[in-house]
């Protein structure tokens, strides 16, 4: 079960951290990550990491303003949303995965077999 909490409605320009905590630890070779939706749209990959080694993997849309991050002691892990904008309004789905993927399979909804209920995140302008 994957539980996120920390979403809510900043100004454009602000900041946001997201927290999604595990109820199972993960096993070292599962990624864990951040997918949304936006309005309208389709879910989209945001961030994930691989829970041992800890190496990280971005959209594009995202680099530079938010960072992935865990926390092993609490099995959990975090977003840190920087600079928002309109665009990032959306609700922000936690997702890990059943098995070990490689990195270029982190960023694929399929690679993920446990989901959180979202959390939603609006940004005004």
């Amino acid at each position: 079960q994957l539980v996120e909490s920390g979403g809510g409605l900043v100004q454009a320009g602000g900041s946001l951290r997201l927290s999604c905590a595990a109820s199972e630890r993960a096993f070292s070779g599962n990624a864990l990550g951040w997918f949304r939706q936006r309005p309208g749209k389709e879910r989209e990959f945001v961030a994930a990491l691989r829970w041992n080694r800890g190496d990280t993997r971005y959209a594009d849309s995202v680099k530079g303003r938010f960072t992935i991050s865990r926390d092993s002691a609490k099995n959990t892990i975090y977003l840190q949303m920087n600079s928002l904008n309109a665009e990032d309004t959306a609700v922000y789905y936690c997702t890990k995965s059943s098995g070990f993927p490689i990195t270029s399979e982190m960023g694929l909804p399929r690679t993920y077999a446990y989901w959180g209920q979202g959390t939603q995140v609006t940004v005004s302008s």
